[in-house]
């Protein structure tokens, strides 16, 4: 295969499976606020149309270009994690210099509602309680949470907002009997 064939190819690929392309990525893409599918697509291939013409040629494009999108991807990913460890060290610092200045806030709870709380955690059912656990404590996105327990995000949303009713409606029941 020539040079030039391998360039034509690879640039009809692209028009032809574009749309492919697009929705493949827009798939890996976990937070879709801050990234463009196509805009990836695009970076993928400038790079590999412009690589050099004395490279070996590539016998699987769909393959190549497609393991092309996933590292790009996980790059991405990478280096978004990287600027929220950033960003949110920059916080705890701000946060420290507030308290400098103007000394340590009182965002604390009693010990009686953290006890409360506890409690009312205790007392969900299984499915309310591991659905506050994971979204809530481990920090799962409801994204995740449907990958990993086949259950679709939408039902978890719905549990989430069933539980968190739920723990409401005790604790100011509790909250009320106290006062």
């Amino acid at each position: 295969m020539s040079d030039n064939q391998n360039h034509n190819n690879l640039k009809a690929f692209f028009k032809k499976e574009y749309q492919s392309l697009k929705v493949y990525t827009q798939s890996r893409i976990d937070d879709t606020a801050d990234r463009d599918a196509e805009d990836i697509i695009q970076d993928v291939a400038l790079k590999i149309l412009s690589r050099p013409d004395n490279l070996s040629p590539i016998d699987n494009i769909a393959g190549f270009v497609y393991n092309s999108i996933r590292n790009k991807v996980i790059d991405l990913m990478r280096s978004k994690k990287r600027e929220i460890s950033a960003e949110g060290e920059i916080e705890n610092r701000l946060m420290e210099f507030t308290e400098l200045l103007y000394g340590p806030s009182d965002n604390s709870y009693s010990e009686s509602a953290k006890k409360a709380l506890k409690q009312a955690l205790r007392n969900l059912k299984p499915d309310y309680k591991n659905i506050i656990r994971a979204i809530d404590f481990e920090g799962f996105t409801y994204k995740e949470l449907s990958v990993e327990t086949g259950i679709p995000a939408g039902t978890l949303m719905s549990r989430r907002h069933r539980a968190i009713a739920i723990l409401y409606k005790e604790l100011k029941t509790k909250k009320e009997f106290t006062n």
